[in-house]
């Protein structure tokens, strides 16, 4: 049993693949790498195998039709042997002594008779020609280096919401929680990050700068633009956690406001993106997406609705509009996002 699985979904990454692979590999013979080839056209499946000749005890590789990264985190949860999973896209990489700070902690928890269900670590927003880059930590909120439980977290400030390239969570949990991934979908990390953790019992935060997380790409899926002509697949995933918040016991009050308050950062971005593309279709569907927050869990809707940013992003007429935008712009400025 390998300690740390790393799924990388790739499409089309020959580019780049490689230096987030090489990234990895310092980890040894504790680390399964799983390179999942989701369906790519270009160079990315023999690249792949051929660094699955050369380190054929680290690296797996899995060939399957193009189903996007939710498909490809499915597939590398379901073939992980290690007792921890962690994700990394295929653009990002990690940073090595980080890394291995990782590994320990991971080690040390894996040989003691204490179960640690999430591991949280900063990460880097690694935004092209930015000269001072970004790092989202979350002292404030957790307790570092100790053990904790949900209800020795402090409060989360908007904003610093523990994301996909924060996380390693425990293999089992994920598999007990059930996550299925939509396919041929965007933004499904944040549905990945929301629900499993109903189930997180305990946390570990290791104030490192694990993670670089790279922004900079015209067709990445966290350009704006990209995302305003993606804004049905955002709509889609924010539902979803909708349902799912609706649907599921969540038992600790801490774990359900820090779950709502999430809901909530969804549907502010989800509306602003729809004001920014500013044409009729987009408002009706905005206001369609508060109706069916309304209709599915009216508390939540009135909680969410009624706080500053659900007030914020929807102000009324062309006026509240450029308000709504002119936030958002000082918000992107604030936590160097896009």
């Amino acid at each position: 049993m390998k300690l740390l699985s790393i799924v990388i979904p790739c499409y089309n990454s020959q580019d780049y693949m490689g230096q987030c692979i090489e990234s990895l590999l310092p980890g040894g013979d504790e680390v399964e790498i799983i390179i999942v080839n989701d369906g790519s056209s270009d160079l990315t499946g023999e690249m792949a195998d051929k660094y699955h000749e050369k380190y054929p005890g680290i690296i797996k590789v899995i060939h399957q039709e193009n189903g996007g990264h939710g498909e490809a985190v499915n597939a590398g949860i379901r073939n992980a042997t290690g007792v921890y999973f962690k994700v990394v896209d295929s653009d990002d990489h990690v940073d090595l002594d980080s890394y291995m700070q990782v590994l320990d902690k991971l080690r040390e928890f894996v040989g003691s008779d204490v179960v640690l269900d999430m591991l949280i670590c900063n990460f880097v927003y690694d935004k092209e020609g930015a000269r001072h880059k970004k790092v989202m930590h979350y002292d404030i909120a957790i307790p570092a280096n100790e053990l904790i439980t949900w209800d020795q977290t402090r409060h989360f400030r908007k904003g610093k919401y523990i994301l996909m390239h924060s996380v390693i969570y425990r293999t089992k949990l994920l598999r007990k929680c059930g996550i299925e991934l939509p396919k041929h979908t965007f933004y499904v990390d944040n549905i990945y990050v929301f629900e499993p953790l109903p189930y997180v019992k305990t946390l570990y935060y290791l104030p490192v700068n694990f993670y670089r997380y790279y922004i900079g790409r015209d067709d990445q899926s966290v350009n704006e633009s990209v995302m305003i002509s993606r804004i049905d697949q955002q709509i889609r995933v924010t539902k979803q956690m909708i349902d799912y918040f609706r649907d599921t016991r969540i038992e600790n009050k801490k774990v359900r406001r820090y779950m709502r308050n999430y809901l909530e950062i969804m549907m502010v971005i989800s509306s602003i993106f729809l004001i920014k593309a500013g044409d009729r279709e987009s408002l009706a569907k905005k206001k369609e997406l508060w109706e069916y927050l309304r209709a599915r869990d009216v508390t939540t809707y009135f909680i969410i609705r009624h706080s500053m940013l659900g007030e914020c992003t929807n102000l009324p007429g062309r006026s509240g509009r450029k308000i709504s935008i002119g936030g958002y712009k000082i918000a992107q400025m604030l936590v160097g996002f896009n």
